[in-house]
């Protein structure tokens, strides 16, 4: 099979192509046929070698990848829920034994593997793994907002964001979406926010506190940095504020506050959480751009440039 891997940390230079052995599937595993693998800021962090303490001494050549989609190849024993053929999206922490997504084909445990929600596409369900389990932990299980609550994303264009707005909305949340640029802007108003605001030009806290004069009940941030520290003021006294593990720098402390940095859920209740709220209403991934594998350097560089929702790198021939 085909494999962008890299055989030692470093730059995207270091990333390249070559072929591997088809992992062996195991007991209560599924070995899945990759079409769309996504592409995450942790990817390059990843292959910076920042989990290296993490994966230990890691064998290389070492196959990148969090999460993907593509159909059921084979089904270890003791596998019941999927058969061949099955369009499936599946998540792996760095460093799992069957690899990464950046291949042909991967091996999960069925634990983490998911059939794809209806109206979704491949390429969608490929990118959104990681970053729709941490969008709805952070509402649902984090925050815990409550129908009728005020809630600002901070990011709301960005990957996590973008899906988070839409997941708000179906808990019947009032969402504030910070987005970044006009067309950020154009995409949170699309996907439903009540009311969104440019971070890069517009006042947000003056905008924050017109649409909840008594204060958020709560913030939901996928980025760090002083534009977010001002948007946190209009948060009320008692107020939440949560942000996935991996944002820098991360909200400073405020009194009266309740702040949580968190880990996405995933597995078997976690998903079917999930896929309720998407069943709910049509819902959309964006996907920005799509890379073939043999443009992986590429994508990688495009992590850095501005984007709206995610990049996917496609491991199918078209």
């Amino acid at each position: 099979m085909q494999a962008a891997v890299i055989h030692r940390f470093g730059s995207v230079e270091n990333i390249v192509v070559q072929t591997l052995p088809v992992p062996e599937v195991r007991s209560g595993e599924v070995l899945i046929k990759v079409e769309v693998a996504g592409i995450g800021s942790w990817d390059a962090e990843e292959r910076e070698g920042e989990y290296a303490e993490y994966l230990g001494v890691p064998e290389f050549p070492y196959c990148l990848g969090w999460d993907g989609a593509g159909v059921v190849a084979a089904v270890g024993a003791g596998v019941d829920r999927f058969n061949i053929g099955d369009p499936v999206y599946a998540t792996v922490f760095p460093g799992s034994r069957g690899g990464g997504f950046y291949a042909e084909y991967v091996t999960v445990e069925a634990e983490y593997v998911s059939s794809v929600p209806d109206g979704l596409t491949l390429t969608q369900a490929g990118v959104m793994g990681w970053d729709v389990l941490t969008a709805r932990s952070g509402i649902e299980d984090v925050l815990n907002v409550k129908p009728g609550e005020s809630l600002m994303i901070f990011g709301a264009s960005g990957g996590i964001g973008h899906m988070a707005v839409q997941l708000a909305k179906r808990l019947g949340v009032r969402v504030l979406a910070i987005a970044s640029g006009d067309d950020g802007v154009a995409l949170a108003r699309q996907l439903g926010a009540d009311a969104v605001v440019n971070g890069r030009k517009d006042d947000v806290v003056a905008v924050a506190r017109e649409f909840a004069p008594a204060g958020l009940d709560a913030a939901l941030v996928t980025a760090g940095g002083e534009a977010v520290e001002k948007a946190l003021d209009a948060v009320r006294d008692g107020g939440r504020i949560a942000y996935p593990n991996g944002v820098t720098p991360p909200p400073k402390p405020r009194p009266g506050i309740h702040i949580s940095s968190y880990d996405a859920s995933r597995g078997a209740e976690a998903t079917a959480k999930l896929h309720r709220l998407i069943a709910v209403a049509p819902f959309e991934v964006h996907v920005a751009h799509t890379f073939p594998i043999k443009e992986v350097a590429e994508a990688h560089r495009a992590l850095g440039e501005h984007y709206l929702g995610k990049l996917a790198l496609r491991l199918s021939a078209e």
